[in-house]
């Protein structure tokens, strides 16, 4: 016989009353925080809409303008429904699931009122609390904005921070915060500082961390911001504050070492602390403690525990019930301080290593030391007076030094700090100090300081110092006349800031900066915040991209454009070379690969020179039957790249058909001729092949080039070598007379007659060449017409005059 089992505690009628009452706590619930109805808009609405329905709402709630006890929770209502359906996605969320948090997955809504039906109902905490509200506990741990650049960037440099970052619609929030809640009791006595943002009020501060979801958990070091990605566990936060400590911040020590760790104050700087406990590992309190002191005192520890350490303990005569710790400064052999606790708390620790920061006398490495040491005067009960000794690291300066030292351990008093530098180091302060001179023994100077710019009150101890009871008497007796009169202290001056003598140099900062880069690239690699990574993924694959398609397009290129050139021929010269490297000075690229030259003759004239539009000029060379081809090809070469210029055009003339036209125009230029001294027979008998000219038939001016020789010939006297200066070759080229040589032209002479014509082109392009203006009416291009008459044609015609 089948039989049906019923809940003992549960019927059919209470179960259909509590589902009636959970419906409309539900419809209830939602209709409260339904982002359409907070802000008064169809589920239709456009934005234009949404955003004029925030705008007024926000005016009518804000907090400073309405006294309403409930304004504040109705604007943070407005608020948050504006940035719901101020959102695309987050709107069409809404619309589908319910969901008004980012976080929270499709498909569940907020309002889930139970669980099952097995056993019994369970209600989620934030049901009846909606928005949950905050821990007042929680309150003093809000970070702003400015707080945390101001006050918790600057205080990571002490002390490591973790920071929640958290947001009041958020359901995981809640299930870490007992974990959250122990891991705080625990950490904040040991010294770690705590911090919660709020991702809805801190939009700001969570971009700057890099937080974009709730929950986030953050560690703060040295401004540095690390998350934490593994199981919210108390044991894994605190290993996760552990691991952003630095690792060598705490020296293991033993029977060992201990006497080297202890002498090495000399060269640290530092006084040292060293911790007695029966742990095997160093606790969190003490890499905390010499986190926050790093940079005065020296942190060692020693495991009671271990066999190794028998002599140390017994020398020292530790406790081994309860920790301690002893604090060494230039002694050795005997401690300073001592204390001892069972239950060894932060502020005990803080008060103990605070008070003996500095060694009895300390060096002067930095300028943040000397500030600590020789504070600058602000009350006149508050003076403190530096004694320092200016000294050497020689051998030979070791017995002052450690005489200053017992003088200072014997006059220990509030007004006085004692401290010593090394000139070689600090020579910029001892200069200043000395008056401008160099000491050649070590030297006592008594300073106030009296402002942060660097003025100091000072007075040097007369007589030196060589550590004699002499000299300790002296210093004595010079102290105490300070004491009783204040304007001890003649002299004045302005220090400059010390040197580092600590810092790191500039490969190692560099090296550690890139390690800290890498190890947060694979940080965001490993965990996918591709959001963060999106920015250098970009770089690099722009950077391959462009790589890759240089390599693919050089592939697939013709095969004649990555021939190589061929050598060119030995007897050719280096101004060749020159010229070819000149083609890529030009100020436009040749149009085409050749350079048109036509021949100026009395039929081609008025094109090419009279009927020149303004600013256009002619390049004419001068040639001969015999040298035309030589001539033609190398001045194609010379004037190839600036060929592309559409106001050069090109032409020559045949010397042999109008061998009166160069000296009639010469002629002309009757005040360049007389500077020269050619009489008329020396210009008819002249050789110009080689020589070009720039014709301005607008402006009737021209610019002359004569050929300058800079081939290697022997046996040539008129020939010009190329390590001529530039300067000659410029007059030379600009219009000077040429060397007489031989009638006869031989090759080699033809060949090199152009070297130079490519940089006066340039010249001629930049403006910088003299003009050789002509008188109108003496303009003639002379021309054979037969073989015996000559036919005279004006050139350029005669303007109007008045």
């Amino acid at each position: 016989m089948a039989s049906s089992y019923r809940h003992p505690r549960t019927c059919p009628g209470f179960l259909a009353f509590i589902l009636l009452i959970l419906s409309v706590q539900l419809v209830k619930t939602s209709s409260e925080h339904d982002p359409y109805k907070i802000l008064g808009v169809g589920r239709s609405a456009s934005q234009t809409e949404i955003k004029r329905a925030y705008k007024n709402l926000a005016k009518e709630w804000h907090p400073d303008k309405n006294k309403d006890p409930k304004a504040e929770e109705m604007f943070i209502k407005v608020s948050k429904s504006y940035e719901i359906l101020s959102n695309e996605e987050r709107r069409s969320n809404f619309d589908r699931y319910g969901q008004m948090d980012e976080n929270q997955p499709f498909g569940q809504s907020q309002h889930q009122g139970f669980r099952g039906f097995h056993n019994s109902f369970y209600f989620d905490e934030s049901f009846f609390h909606f928005p949950r509200s905050r821990d007042f506990a929680d309150s003093k741990y809000l970070l702003h904005h400015a707080q945390f650049n101001s006050d918790v960037l600057p205080d990571s440099h002490k002390r490591p921070y973790l920071i929640k970052v958290t947001s009041e619609w958020c359901f995981a929030c809640i299930h870490i915060e007992p974990v959250w809640k122990e891991t705080v009791q625990e950490l904040e006595p040991l010294g770690v500082g705590i911090g919660i943002v709020d991702l809805g009020y801190e939009r700001r501060l969570a971009n700057q961390l890099g937080a974009h979801r709730a929950p986030s958990i953050i560690g703060l070091v040295n401004g540095r911001v690390t998350f934490f990605h593994q199981a919210v566990v108390r044991e894994h936060l605190r290993q996760f504050i552990e691991n952003l400590l630095p690792q060598r911040l705490v020296e293991k020590i033993t029977d060992d070492n201990y006497l080297a760790y202890l002498d090495n104050w000399h060269a640290e700087n530092k006084p040292s602390v060293v911790l007695f406990d029966q742990v095997p590992v160093v606790p969190l309190l003490y890499k905390l403690t010499a986190f926050a002191f790093r940079d005065y005192v020296r942190f060692g520890y020693v495991d009671q525990g271990d066999t190794h350490n028998t002599r140390l303990l017994r020398q020292f005569n530790i406790n081994t019930y309860a920790p301690t710790m002893l604090l060494f400064k230039e002694d050795t052999e005997k401690p300073v301080d001592i204390i001892q606790a069972r239950g060894m708390k932060r502020q005990i620790m803080d008060e103990f290593v605070s008070n003996n920061k500095f060694l009895q006398v300390p060096r002067l490495v930095n300028q943040q030391l000397f500030d600590e040491l020789c504070p600058v005067k602000q009350f006149h009960r508050r003076r403190k007076y530096c004694v320092l000794l200016i000294t050497g690291e020689e051998q030979a300066f070791l017995p002052g030094n450690k005489a200053f030292l017992d003088f200072a351990s014997a006059n220990k008093k509030e007004v006085l700090r004692f401290a010593y530098v090394y000139q070689r180091q600090q020579q910029p302060l001892c200069l200043a100090l000395l008056h401008n001179q160099a000491a050649l023994s070590p030297q006592v100077v008594i300073l106030e300081r009296r402002s942060q710019a660097g003025k100091v009150l000072y007075r040097s101890v007369s007589g030196g110092w060589n550590g004699s009871e002499e000299d300790k008497y002296r210093l004595h007796e010079q102290l105490e006349l300070l004491q009783k009169d204040p304007t001890y202290l003649s002299s004045d001056t302005t220090l400059p800031e010390l040197n580092n003598e600590m810092a790191p140099m500039f490969l190692i900062q560099w090296m550690n900066a890139a390690y800290d880069y890498i190890l947060q690239i694979y940080d965001d690699l490993l965990y996918s915040n591709w959001r963060e990574m999106m920015p250098i993924l970009s770089l690099i694959f722009s950077a391959l991209f462009i790589l890759f398609g240089t390599v693919i397009i050089q592939a697939f290129s013709e095969p004649g454009e990555t021939k190589p050139r061929k050598p060119k021929p030995k007897e050719q010269p280096q101004a060749e070379e020159d010229a070819s490297s000149r083609a890529s000075t030009s100020s436009r690229p040749p149009k085409k690969d050749f350079v048109e030259v036509t021949e100026l003759t009395d039929i081609t004239y008025t094109s090419n020179l009279v009927k020149l539009r303004p600013g256009h000029i002619n390049v004419v060379l001068v040639l001969t039957n015999a040298s035309k081809t030589a001539l033609l090809r190398k001045f194609a070469k010379e004037v190839f790249s600036f060929s592309g210029t559409q106001t050069l055009h090109f032409s020559f003339l045949n010397a042999d058909k109008h061998r009166h036209w160069m000296p009639s125009l010469l002629r002309s230029a009757t005040d360049v001729m007389q500077s020269e001294g050619h009489s008329d027979e020396d210009e008819e008998s002249s050789d110009y092949t080689g020589h070009v000219l720039a014709l301005n038939g607008y402006k009737k001016y021209f610019c002359l080039f004569r050929p300058v020789f800079t081939g290697d010939d022997p046996n040539d006297s008129s020939s010009e070598t190329s390590s001529h200066s530039r300067s000659r070759s410029h007059s030379r080229e600009d219009g000077a007379v040429p060397r007489r040589g031989s009638s006869r032209a031989t090759s080699i002479e033809v060949h090199h007659k152009l070297d130079r014509l490519g940089l006066w082109m340039e010249r001629l392009m930049e403006g910088t060449l003299p003009r050789l203006r002509v008188p109108a009416r003496r303009i003639l291009l002379y021309t054979i017409s037969s073989p015996h008459w000559l036919t005279c044609i004006q050139a350029w015609k005669l303007s109007e005059v008045h």
